[in-house]
């Protein structure tokens, strides 16, 4: 398969500024599994379910009420239920139980 040319205009100065965000959101995304856990831990130790249908729905509406063009609404609620949906499992990774 032959090597493509490296991107030439702005892409190089845009991707390294795409680059730099995509830090920042895992440095955040750690942050959110770490607390994640913390009240995975304490559901667990309470006999509480991992699953809250009703506290899903709220993160997404609100994280649909925050997004902004070129983020519709829609894929504001698709990544947040995707994000919940791994903290879900870091949470049962660890052990604690789940009742849907």
């Amino acid at each position: 398969m032959p090597s493509r040319p490296p991107p030439k205009g702005p892409i190089p100065t845009i991707r390294k500024k795409i680059d730099r965000i995509d830090q920042k959101i895992m440095s955040l995304l750690v942050q959110r599994a770490g607390l994640a856990l913390q009240i995975g831990q304490y559901k667990k130790e309470h006999q509480l379910p991992v699953y809250e249908p009703a506290r899903e729905q709220e993160v997404c509406a609100r994280a649909a009420q925050l997004s902004r063009h070129p983020l519709s609404k829609t894929n504001a609620k698709n990544i947040f239920h995707a994000i919940i949906r791994v903290m879900r499992s870091i949470q049962l990774s660890r052990g604690t139980r789940h009742v849907s």
